[in-house]
């Protein structure tokens, strides 16, 4: 039995960078395929396997103290991918490196927010909304000793406030990246053209007043109508922006 198999990932990892042929494995044998294919960091992807172990291992009642938990996870795991695909293509840019890392920060934030009703549906307890912000928006319940985070239609405003806070910092991740705009190199940008999603959903967010579990937030393509987003994605790629 593999190391896949067995539950370890983070050995497994280790495992497709030192064997010279797949593990049978479908995660491996693709991580395999891309590390043979291009350049690859290990460092990186180990870094962001741990991030995602580490959240998939939290307690329920295990709350983030403030958003800055939350700009470490999506640093983590979505900035550390960009990092990667630019690594793969052969682009070395301290600029590009810099506008990724608050493209990936800004994409991590908004996912966290559009997946708040997935959550709640699965468990009432709210523990992707900063303790901070909870308690300053109504949000935070201490029971037992426990601090919890609960829905219910009373709190709805609350959340709506918390979710709009959140979006804010997403929002000036974005910008900075955008104002970098001008010193990466044109062979970086299709990749940060990932700052197009973030900026679709955070326009849907603010046309529903930052209620994510609005219906509307489920339409086509992250809110808007599915051709609409492929004219955006391609208008950003025709003139080079992201």
């Amino acid at each position: 039995m593999d190391e896949f198999e067995t539950g370890n990932p983070k050995s497994s990892l280790t495992l497709v960078f030192v064997i010279s042929k797949p593990i049978k494995h479908p995660a491996a044998q693709a991580l395999f395929w891309a590390r043979s294919e291009n350049s690859i960091s290990k460092q990186w992807l180990k870094r962001s396997v741990e991030a995602r172990i580490r959240d998939a291992q939290r307690e329920v009642d295990d709350i983030p103290e403030s958003i800055k938990e939350l700009e470490k996870y999506a640093e983590d795991t979505v900035s550390i991918l960009l990092y990667n695909t630019l690594h793969a293509g052969g682009i070395s840019s301290t600029a590009a490196e810099h506008a990724a890392s608050h493209i990936g920060v800004a994409s991590g934030l908004v996912l966290i927010l559009k997946s708040l009703p997935y959550h709640c549906s699965r468990n009432r307890h709210h523990n992707y909304i900063p303790m901070d912000l909870a308690e300053k928006h109504g949000l935070l319940v201490k029971q037992g000793g426990q601090s919890e985070i609960l829905l219910d239609m009373d709190s709805r405003e609350g959340l709506c406030n918390a979710v709009f806070e959140i979006s804010c910092v997403a929002s000036a991740h974005l910008l900075k990246a955008c104002e970098l705009a001008g010193k990466v190199h044109a062979g970086a940008k299709p990749v940060l053209l990932h700052s197009v999603p973030v900026q679709v959903l955070l326009d849907s967010l603010s046309k529903v007043y930052f209620d994510v579990f609005d219906p509307r937030m489920e339409r086509g393509v992250l809110g808007v109508p599915p051709l609409w987003f492929q004219f955006k994605l391609k208008w950003y790629s025709w003139r080079s922006m992201f």
